[in-house]
């Protein structure tokens, strides 16, 4: 949330910001209510000054034996109470108008932002890693995941409606795998992790900048009046909410949670597989610092590198995307996205993002710190993927394929992995049935198991 000071010294800024991130907010329909609202408060005020000044006056001239002047201050005082109270009505509404209006009003964007309209108008900032030159036909996740009896989306789907999936065997072990590796690689610089909840009051979806524009894309809870999570952004910001909080040093949260979202609008787009799936995983970072956009930048690439570094132990090729105003949402401020390599689609899919929010989620959740001086001050608040499964299985299986359909195990995971160095595709045994696919391990004997 902007403070109104904002908004009223750079009124075109914030219209330039929410035309370009393509929300519907009026600047001047907001300050005009807020000018309504000023003048409504100061007649209101006046008509209590009025109000209290006259009771005493009242009493002071029935004491001194003048009831007929008291008799017509008590008339004054009555008009003017039936004027205070449709005021006083008129007031809340222009105030709940108001309230609306600003949680609409979008974050500025930082001045090295990029101009556009979509996805496709960000900017590369670094590639790394080459993309496979495989001398074979490559298979996609699919293909691969239910050779290897990883995954079984019509089950899923069976289940469950569209857009849902049942990790199997080796499938359940990577998808829990690249999360511990994030969670260790998290722990070795400086993150305390947290185990979240994942229904939340509509209060904290509000205060972190998800509601009201993000409703649409998340499962209500009814009968509990909570909302299941998208990301566990939203409890961990939320943890401090309404909190003074010590930020000398980055306070640094990491949390490892399900996450759930309805996809309205999704409707066609990237319907096979595991890329836009209802149910999935996050490893999430959330860091609260000083007010102060030098410190938050600084914060910012480092988020990114954690996420870098994750991949370049996963050995995926990927490169980084200077997100553009058209594709941020309405909270943020400046956004990197991390696209991998995913050789079934030809191009890099989006894996990891990292956004620098300001001041904004830390102003609707009243999350502050006093700076030297002692004065309060809002923090600024930070976030990044480190890892979300099972997307991250797309490119983890497609670029480690092998010519045979197996899959090689990169060794940062190997040892989540109970030592599998290699996944070897299913046979059919001579009744016919599927056996599991097994798993080679070059240093303990080879054995089969129902991975």
């Amino acid at each position: 949330m902007l403070d109104m000071k904002t908004i009223r010294q750079q009124p075109e800024t914030i219209q330039q910001a929410a035309d370009q991130k393509g929300i519907a907010f009026s600047v001047h329909e907001l300050l005009t209510q807020d000018d309504h609202k000023r003048e409504l408060l100061q007649e209101v005020e006046n008509l209590r000054r009025f109000r209290n000044e006259a009771s005493v006056n009242v009493s002071m001239l029935i004491h001194s034996g003048d009831t007929r002047a008291a008799d017509d201050l008590r008339e004054q005082v009555k008009t003017n109470n039936s004027k205070l109270s449709l005021l006083e009505e008129e007031l809340e509404r222009v105030k709940r108008q108001l309230e609306v209006l600003m949680l609409l009003a979008p974050n500025l964007t930082s001045p090295d932002t990029p101009v556009g309209k979509s996805d496709a108008d960000n900017v590369e900032v670094r590639r790394f890693g080459e993309q496979p030159n495989f001398d074979f036909e490559p298979k996609d996740h699919v293909t691969l995941g239910e050779k290897l009896d990883l995954l079984d989306l019509a089950r899923g789907v069976k289940v469950a409606g569209t857009r849902n999936y049942y990790l199997k065997g080796a499938g359940v072990l990577l998808h829990r795998a690249v999360q511990q590796l994030a969670v260790d690689l998290l722990l070795t610089r400086g993150f305390t992790l947290l185990d979240v909840p994942l229904m939340v009051r509509e209060e904290a979806l509000v205060n972190t900048g998800f509601f009201p524009l993000g409703a649409d894309q998340t499962y209500e809870v009814a009968q509990e009046a909570k909302w299941l999570v998208g990301t566990s952004e939203v409890p961990l910001i939320s943890y401090y909410g309404q909190e003074i909080i010590d930020v000398r040093r980055p306070i640094k949260l990491a949390a490892v949670s399900s996450c759930f979202r309805s996809e309205v609008g999704s409707a066609g787009r990237d319907v096979r597989g595991l890329y836009r799936v209802h149910q999935f995983a996050k490893v999430e970072q959330v860091v609260f610092c000083e007010n102060n956009h030098e410190l938050s930048e600084d914060i910012l690439q480092e988020l990114t590198r954690n996420a870098e570094d994750l991949l370049q132990l996963l050995e995926l090729p990927y490169r980084v995307v200077a997100v553009c105003a058209g594709d941020m949402s309405q909270k943020t401020y400046k956004q990197y996205d991390i696209e991998t390599w995913m050789p079934s689609r030809q191009a890099y899919g989006e894996t990891h993002s990292s956004s620098n929010l300001g001041d904004f989620q830390a102003r609707r959740s009243n999350i502050r710190y006093r700076d030297a001086a002692g004065r309060l001050q809002y923090c600024h608040t930070l976030n990044n993927t480190a890892v979300a499964s099972p997307r991250i299985l797309i490119p983890l299986l497609e670029n480690h394929q092998n010519a045979d359909g197996s899959i090689r195990i990169p060794a940062a995971l190997q040892k989540y992995m109970c030592g599998m160095e290699l996944l070897v595709p299913s046979e059919v045994d001579e009744v016919g049935l599927m056996k599991g696919a097994q798993h080679q391990n070059k240093s303990l004997p080879e054995r089969r198991t129902n991975a």
